[in-house]
């Protein structure tokens, strides 16, 4: 650790300390405007790297790159529409949480979950980088797919109660996941003559559909002594440390699981957040709550999405391949300053790369801290009436789902997703399998393609020479034949206690 000093010596100075704080503070709002997020955040703040020294810029970007992550979930939480795809799993239980009046619990539960799991990523990226970037190495196709398998099952988890509908709209999601140009072949695919399908759904608008407009349109339809006159409690409120202690596990393998798909490239936040979220369905102490407002699903979410953040930059910095789209943008960053990302990074930079992991810490620490100061301010929206409250999610939904692409058909999509969402709410269908299944199945179709043509087209090969694979999807298997077993004895149950006593 001689290096620890010279590196404290870079950082501690008013230009990073700066840097960070409006960082953090731009990237929480960035984050919490549905349809920006956070590649769009970084480069905003790309060109003003330019003219600063390799400090201070990378402190910004980093600054910028977790507090985006986190300021989803404030969306997520107060308004049911996730600012940024990372915090799509966060809307399960963070928003029914709001609407019984604990909003300010939410939020604590969200930021302290984001912030053990991002100092957690931190202390992993500090002490092992270059060896986690080697494993990362041994995940190809067929590992990357097996993995993506098991956070599909994540679909039979928030489906309890309607299976078969949620099987249902996890298909649909995977249907819409595959519209637009196939990336592989170059042809287009399912866009029934409509130019503007041609370049696929963007995942964004389509959030914004089905949760935003979609509870905007259920309570304009919503008889008023039915949606609740709640006391909606305003702040910021962390929750008594035995209630943590009762969710640690929970939290440990959101950590540990952000972390380590942080660090296969490609694969993200999103998936990370669903994968822990399937895990807190299977194993965790209140996994019959999930998706009720239970704290143990914002504890996997935000633990998970926010761990990503420096799993990614494992292979970012010790390979110099990104590991998401935003550490893309960053190493634009880095090399700006002149410092090539890759095995030589830590032999020619050390000063500036150990700098680099006492500026992600501090950033995690400054973004819970901004977060809480928010809250009062932020908690507020839920007090304002519904008259006022409806239209101004109905503007921020327009807003974001036009600030994607500057598209003018993606506010048809949000429009249509709207309103094929409140019919499908009508009809007991969740919409939660459908956000999985369009976040996960690109992935989940580019990497099983892949796989078969490695194998000449045989999928009966990736049970040979990839044990990787091969205990992921057994893992796959168990899960999905508990989820159907038990929603056999659940029904099993019901119609136990529905029959006629006979006489």
């Amino acid at each position: 650790m001689e290096h620890l000093l010279p590196a404290l010596d870079l950082v501690l100075n008013l230009n990073v300390g700066l840097a960070i704080l409006v960082g953090t503070a731009f990237g929480i709002v960035m984050g919490a405007l549905p349809g920006l997020g956070t590649v769009l955040a970084i480069t905003i703040a790309l060109p003003f790297t330019f003219s600063m020294a390799p400090a201070p810029s990378i402190a910004l970007v980093l600054a910028i790159y977790c507090s985006s992550v986190y300021g989803g979930s404030i969306s997520a939480i107060l308004i049911n529409t996730p600012g940024t795809p990372q915090s799509a799993a966060t809307v399960l239980d963070g928003y029914p949480m709001a609407l019984r009046g604990d909003a300010d619990k939410a939020l604590g539960w969200a930021t302290i979950a984001s912030l053990i799991g991002g100092l957690f990523s931190t202390a992993v990226l500090v002490m092992a980088a270059p060896r986690l970037a080697q494993f990362a190495l041994s995940f190809g196709p067929i590992e990357t797919f097996a993995l993506i398998a098991l956070a599909l099952t994540c679909i039979a988890g928030v489906s309890r109660g309607s299976m078969i509908n949620g099987l249902l709209a996890g298909i649909l999601g995977l249907f819409l996941a595959t519209v637009g140009t196939d990336t592989m072949t170059g042809f287009v695919r399912f866009d029934f003559g409509v130019f503007d399908l041609a370049a696929g759904i963007e995942l964004v608008p389509l959030l914004i559909g089905l949760f935003a407009l979609t509870e905007v349109f259920a309570r304009l339809t919503m008889p008023q002594d039915q949606t609740g006159d709640l006391e909606k409690r305003i702040g910021f409120s962390v929750a008594p440390l035995k209630e943590w202690l009762l969710r640690w596990k929970t939290l440990v393998k959101s950590c540990v699981i952000g972390t380590l798909v942080g660090i296969l490239p490609g694969t993200g936040a999103s998936t990370a957040a669903f994968i822990s979220y399937s895990e807190a369905k299977r194993s965790g102490r209140y996994r019959d709550k999930l998706g009720t407002g239970e704290p143990e699903g914002l504890v996997a979410s935000e633990a998970s999405n926010n761990a990503v953040t420096g799993g990614a930059l494992v292979p970012t910095l010790a390979l110099g391949i990104p590991g998401d789209p935003s550490t893309a943008v960053m190493m634009s960053a880095l090399i700006i300053q002149g410092i090539q990302p890759g095995v030589r990074l830590f032999a020619d930079n050390p000063e500036l790369m150990y700098g680099s992991f006492i500026v992600l810490a501090a950033c995690n620490i400054v973004m819970a801290v901004m977060g809480a100061a928010a809250a009062p301010a932020l908690t507020r929206i839920l007090r304002m009436p519904e008259p006022v409250l409806l239209p101004l999610v109905l503007v921020l939904s327009i807003v974001g789902a036009y600030g994607v692409r500057g598209n003018p058909f993606d506010l048809l999509t949000a429009l249509v997703a709207g309103i094929v969402g409140f019919f499908l709410r009508l009809c007991g269908v969740p919409m939660a399998p459908i956000v999985i299944g369009m976040v996960l199945g690109p992935t989940f179709e580019e990497n099983l393609r892949q796989g078969l043509i490695l194998t000449d087209g045989s999928f009966l090969a990736f049970f040979s020479g990839h044990p990787i694979a091969v205990v992921l999807l057994g893992v796959t298997f168990v899960v999905v034949v508990l989820a159907l077993v038990g929603e056999a004895r659940r029904r099993g149950e019901a119609s136990a206690t529905t029959a006629p006593i006979a006489g």
